[in-house]
């Protein structure tokens, strides 16, 4: 919608303050990654009791973390965005965007734990009831704040705010109430009136959550020098690789659901102490996510072309040759993405979170980065970036997959499980 109505200088503008308002995700999804690995152990367990306490623990260290960061977007708008160029426009969009999305980092980080929490409860399909009508809510309003009022890069982020705030209220509803009008009953309920500070909840949180919130980090950083070397290849290029980007986050969707299955399933599995089944619950959820990503890659290969146009201001936008041949390599490295972001998902549920950190960090920093800065100051060229495409994932669905096969997770998971079993039958 901002390409459209404002031009390839707003869409370069709002992909440079994209890492930054990520830093909602990579501090939501640390903190839910923690709590989906012990809510699904609990509530495999029955361990009611236990499971509330997780939940009002991640929320409380979701607020401490996300709202400094909220004040220091709405402070610095300007300052941030002119780090990474020096295209004056461009920075002006970016900043008007920022200052305004980063009202709604704290809001996005609940929305992930409470997504979580149900994910980890045996209920995928409420979270993605309460998620969904956020992502209609959003296109609904950025439709009236965009074109209706003209706000442009202001009236998406308002969007995006208002979407979050109501998302967020749902969560609270429901899981307090144990159930919310037109979605039915919650897997859980759980009293706000309880303890929040818990010592030994809140170390294992963070044991875990701050791994999967450095890997979720790892990207936001790594996007900073990306978006510096893309912006030696010139705006169009800018433009091109944040379309790609968005289309590559609609491929990327089923991973989140295996990545989030494996989590859930497998934990659930730990927290019975059935070490067999959770083993075959990580090996069907890879499978099945690597013949998904493939079907899935084919489609948006024999589609790019018109997927590009719906981003761009007209096909004669100098941005849209490159973005679709951007959108190929995803297409490839998309593969690799089902079996790291599976393998994960299995691993986070164990708590063994640190070598999917370390496996992000290294195809990112020690392939996907410098392979882009090849492409720009040499004859590499676009390969370059094509090239840091496949890296960005091959690198982690070796190094995960690899370590999912040793079972050393399972060990891992026994310092985590709930101190209340239930022996799976």
């Amino acid at each position: 919608m901002v390409g459209v109505t404002v031009g390839t200088a707003a869409v370069a503008g709002v992909g440079f303050a994209s890492p930054f308002y990520g830093l909602a995700f990579a501090i939501g999804g640390g903190v839910a990654g923690g709590t989906i690995a012990l809510v699904s152990q609990r509530y495999g367990a029955e361990a009611y009791e236990e499971l509330s306490l997780v939940v009002r623990s991640s929320t409380l260290l979701v607020l401490i973390i996300s709202i400094p960061v909220s004040v220091i977007f709405w402070v610095f708008p300007h300052e941030l965005i002119s780090l990474l160029s020096d295209n004056s426009q461009a920075i002006a969009y970016g900043a008007e965007y920022l200052k305004i999305v980063g009202l709604a980092v704290p809001f996005a980080g609940l929305n992930l734990v409470g997504g979580r929490a149900l994910i980890g409860a045996d209920d995928a399909y409420t979270a993605m009831q309460v998620r969904a009508s956020g992502a209609l809510i959003n296109i609904a309003l950025n439709s009236v704040f965009i074109f209706g009022f003209g706000w442009g890069v202001t009236g998406a982020a308002l969007g995006t705010v208002c979407s979050n705030v109501a998302v967020t209220l749902t969560f609270v509803i429901g899981i307090t109430q144990g159930r919310f009008p037109g979605m039915g009953r919650f897997p859980i309920q759980v009293t706000p009136l309880g303890t929040y500070v818990d010592p030994a909840t809140l170390r294992s949180l963070v044991s875990i959550g701050a791994p999967v919130g450095g890997r979720n980090l790892v990207w936001v950083v790594a996007e900073f020098p990306m978006l510096g070397i893309l912006d030696m290849f010139g705006e169009s290029t800018v433009a091109a690789f944040v379309i790609a980007r968005r289309i590559w986050g609609i491929m990327n969707t089923p991973g989140w659901g295996f990545g989030l299955a494996a989590s859930s399933l497998v934990g659930q599995s730990l927290g019975r102490n059935d070490e067999e089944t959770a083993a075959e619950y990580g090996r069907e959820i890879i499978q099945f996510a690597v013949a998904t990503y493939a079907v899935s890659a084919v489609l948006i290969a024999i589609f790019a072309d018109s997927l590009v146009l719906l981003f761009a201001e007209s096909a004669a936008s100098p941005e849209v040759p490159i973005a679709i041949t951007l959108v190929y390599a995803a297409c490839v490295a998309v593969i690799f993405q089902g079996i790291a972001g599976a393998s994960s998902g299995a691993l986070d549920a164990s708590g063994d979170t640190r070598i999917p950190f370390a496996s992000q960090t290294l195809g990112m920093f020690g392939g996907s980065i410098p392979l882009a800065y090849l492409g720009a100051t040499t004859g590499l060229g676009y390969w370059g970036l094509y090239l840091a495409f496949i890296a960005e994932t091959g690198v982690p669905a070796i190094i995960n997959y690899a370590r999912f096969r040793t079972g050393k997770w399972k060990a891992i998971s026994k310092a985590y499980r709930p101190t209340t079993t239930v022996e799976d039958d």
